[in-house]
């Protein structure tokens, strides 16, 4: 028997753990066995990597393969496993030499191609932390894997060329099949990109408004705008993400790492601005606090962490969905439900700031954490009358 190791990363919300993918290739018929709580989509695995692998010209040994993704009791999702999956069958096999300790992130195409997975980030982020620093991902996850300092990531647009850098036969591999050149996105679908927001300089009056804009941007509280229609409750609250500072290195680090788990965009910089969300007063619980089955999706209100949440109509909202995301524990704000396995996506209190709004009255009331009694007294009839709500 021979034994073959890799390394890859599971995310868990947030949280990235270092998984050791361990293969071990036997005497009995043929056969593949994947061990390790894996679900669905990685079961299916073992029909990628073969095809993936013979279609590279590095064909998976005939006899049975049996891989174990350690620490065994932590549930395994996703596609991300099939790089580091086939690089240990290979080296098991001793089609490449041992692959030491680098982390191997990206999802096979049947053809051999390496196809980009969303989360990149903060798994490089979790592999930096467990003192790895040489990365292998798909090439159209390069530029993100490259944002986080220290890490030394490398693209690779097949199997085949993986295996090449790993000490696999060049006169077998199949290389030209695939073409190398480097993925190129459009700057409309690019994360982190610098925009000007509406300033505050553009709003005429309003100066009671303004100062409790100012105060809340300054303190990091969170408030409520009530009003009638058309008092200007929407047009304050889209200038306050311009009166906030920009995000250091950590906190642009974590508002990065919560849009790269969303999948919705390439991850192309950090993020320095802070962000502003604008959930439909329909959005459903889901969409606002984040969740789904198989991997979570993070929903407005994590997508706006260190940055604005404005919850317009807030007297039409669902009081479940209210009631959830000012449900605090140890000082943070719960985002999520319950992810897969109990884990949440969290944003901490001052790091976004709510911005609720209503047609109740006429003044501005500030709701943050340490409110002054006055208006403390307001925000809570206001609270109550949104619970009075069917």
């Amino acid at each position: 028997m021979s034994m073959g190791r890799a390394f890859s990363v599971a995310l868990v919300g947030l949280e990235g753990h270092i998984v050791e993918v361990e293969a071990d290739i036997g005497q009995t018929l043929p056969n593949f066995v994947l061990l390790g709580l894996p679900d669905a989509s990685l079961n299916e695995a073992k029909e990628r990597i073969r095809a993936a692998a013979h279609n590279s010209g590095i064909p998976l040994s005939r006899r049975k393969i049996t891989v174990n993704l350690v620490p065994a009791s932590l549930p395994k999702k996703g596609s991300a496993f099939d790089l580091a999956i086939v690089m240990a069958a290979l080296s098991a096999a001793g089609d490449v030499r041992g692959t030491g300790r680098t982390v191997f992130i990206a999802e096979l195409g049947l053809d051999g191609r390496l196809r980009p997975v969303r989360g990149i980030l903060p798994a490089v982020m979790a592999g930096m932390r467990a003192g790895f620093s040489e990365f292998a991902v798909a090439a159209a996850n390069l530029g993100e894997a490259r944002l986080v300092p220290g890490a030394n990531a490398r693209g690779y647009q097949s199997l085949a060329r993986v295996a090449l850098d790993f000490g696999a036969n060049a006169q077998e591999l199949m290389l030209e099949d695939i073409g190398d050149a480097e993925p190129s996105f459009s700057a409309a679908a690019a994360v982190g990109e610098p925009s000007a927001g509406p300033d505050l300089i553009d709003v005429a009056g309003q100066a009671e408004a303004r100062m409790a804009l100012e105060v809340a941007a300054a303190g990091g509280h969170h408030l409520l705008l009530v009003g009638p229609p058309g008092a200007g409750k929407t047009m304050l609250a889209e200038r306050l993400p311009g009166l906030l500072p920009d995000l250091d290195d950590a906190e642009a680090m974590e508002v990065t790492a919560i849009h790269s788990l969303g999948g919705r965009d390439q991850v192309l910089s950090l993020i320095r601005r802070p962000p502003y969300e604008r959930p439909h007063h329909t959005a459903s619980t889901v969409a606002i606090i984040g969740g789904g089955s198989g991997i979570p999706h993070p929903g407005s209100a994590s997508r706006a962490h260190r940055g604005v949440l404005f919850l317009d109509e807030a007297r039409n909202r669902k009081h479940p969905t209210l009631r959830v995301y000012f449900t605090s524990q140890s000082g943070a704000t719960r985002l999520a439900g319950e992810f897969s396995h109990g884990q949440l996506c969290s944003s901490r209190r001052p790091g976004s700031a709510v911005l609720m709004s209503c047609n109740l009255c006429g003044s501005v009331v500030n709701s943050g954490t340490a409110p002054p009694r006055a208006a403390e007294g307001r925000a809570t009839y206001h609270r109550n009358s949104l619970d009075d709500q069917p």
